[in-house]
C-alpha cells in the first residue's frame, strides 16, 4: 500500500503556514494517541501523522519533500547512497549504558539523519559539554523518546550502524530528566567507522503526550511549564467550585473561582517538569466552557438560562458594537 501525501495525512493545505501545520498535528496526535483512542489501527495512524510533522514542521524537509516527494524527505542532494533515518528500535540493548556528554537546547538538527560530517564551530558551554566542536568525525541519528521518559529521565536505546560491515549494534544513553524536543546529546566515542570511535550525536525528538503540551506560550516552546485544557461547566465557571484534574504525579483538587472565563490560566505551582538542575516549572490548566446543548433544555431551563444572562454585564459595548451598515 502506497504511503499517503503528508498533506493529506495532516488535512492540511500545501501553502498551511507552520502554525496551521502545528494545530493540525496536535489535532491529531490528541484523535490517534494509543494511550487515548481504542481503535485496532490507532498505534499506526498515530505514528503516520508523526513522520508528516516530522516532515512540515521543518522548513529544509519541507521543501526537500514538495521538490522530491518522499525520496526528498528521506535525504538531500549532498545525501550519500545509504543514508538513513536510525529510529528508535524497541529491541533490547546489547551494551550497557552510555553517559551522556552534551546537551544544546537551542540548537537545531539540521543534517540528514546518518550522515557523518566534522563539527567545525564551538558554542557556548552549557552545563554539560557543547553538542558541537572540534574534534573527531561525529556520526549523527535521531532518537524518538515517549514523553514519560522526557519528563522523569531513563535509558534509550540507539541502534548504531557500523560503517562498512553492514552491522549494528545497540547502545544504551541516559537521558536527562526535562529534555526538549530537538534537543541534541553528544556521546563520546559511541560511533563506530572505518577511521576508530567518532562521537555520536544524536537529535531527540520527544512524542506529544495525551494530555499536556510543553511550553505552549514560551517563545522557544521548550520551558518547563506544562499546559492542559479543562472543560467545566457553566455553573462551575459562574459559581466556582473546586475540581480535580490529573499531574504528572496524580490528580489534584484546582479551585475554580466564581466568574472564571474561558480560557483563564489556573495555575498548580511546581507541577510541571523538572530538570537535572533542579529547576521546577508549573502546570496551567486552561478552562474551556463547555455549554450544554440548547436542544438538550427544556422550555423551564431554557428561561432560567436567559433570566440568568440578563443579570450579567454587557459584553459588547463601545461605538463599534453599536454601528449599522
Amino acid at each position: 500500500m502506497s504511503k499517503r501525501d503528508y498533506y493529506d495525512v495532516l488535512s492540511v493545505s500545501k501553502g498551511a503556514t507552520q502554525e496551521e501545520i502545528k494545530r493540525a498535528y496536535r489535532k491529531l496526535v490528541r484523535e490517534h494517541h494509543p494511550d487515548v483512542s481504542k481503535a485496532p489501527d490507532a498505534a499506526k495512524k498515530f505514528a503516520e501523522v508523526q513522520e508528516a510533522y516530522d516532515t512540515l514542521s521543518d522548513e529544509a524537509k519541507r521543501r526537500q519533500y514538495d521538490q522530491f516527494g518522499f525520496d526528498g524527505a528521506r535525504g538531500s542532494p549532498n545525501a550519500r547512497p545509504g543514508t538513513r533515518y536510525d529510529e528508535w528500535p524497541g529491541s533490547s540493548s546489547s551494551t550497557a549504558g552510555t553517559p551522556f556528554e552534551g546537551e544544546d537546547l537551542g540548537s537545531v538538527f539540521d543534517a540528514i539523519f546518518g550522515e557523518r560530517s566534522r563539527a567545525g564551530t564551538r558554542s557556548r558551554r552549557s552545563p554539560f559539554a557543547e553538542a558541537e566542536e572540534e574534534g573527531p568525525e561525529i556520526i549523527r541519528h535521531a532518537v524518538t523518546i515517549p514523553f514519560e521518559t522526557a519528563w522523569k529521565g531513563g535509558m534509550a536505546p540507539v541502534r548504531v550502524e557500523e560503517a562498512g560491515k553492514g552491522k549494528s549494534r545497540t547502545i544504551e544513553v541516559q537521558i536527562p530528566p526535562g529534555i526538549a524536543d530537538g534537543t541534541q546529546l553528544r556521546v563520546r566515542g559511541a560511533g563506530a567507522s572505518k577511521r576508530g570511535a567518532p562521537d555520536l550525536l544524536l537529535q531527540i525528538r520527544v512524542l506529544p503526550h495525551a494530555l499536556f503540551r510543553r511550553g505552549e506560550f514560551e517563545e522557544t516552546g521548550k520551558g518547563l511549564d506544562l499546559y492542559l485544557d479543562l472543560p467545566i461547566t457553566i455553573a462551575e465557571a459562574t459559581l466556582g467550585g473546586s475540581v480535580s484534574i490529573p499531574t504528572l504525579s496524580g490528580s489534584l483538587d484546582l479551585v475554580i473561582p466564581p466568574g472564571t472565563a474561558s480560557g483563564k490560566k489556573l495555575r498548580l505551582k511546581g507541577q510541571g517538569l523538572h530538570d537535572q538542575a533542579g529547576n521546577r516549572g508549573d502546570l496551567y490548566a486552561l478552562t474551556r466552557i463547555v455549554p450544554p446543548a440548547g436542544t438538550d433544555l427544556t422550555d423551564e431551563e431554557r428561561k432560567a438560562l436567559e433570566r440568568v444572562a440578563l443579570k450579567g454585564v454587557s459584553l459588547r459595548t463601545g461605538p463599534l458594537w453599536g454601528a449599522k451598515r
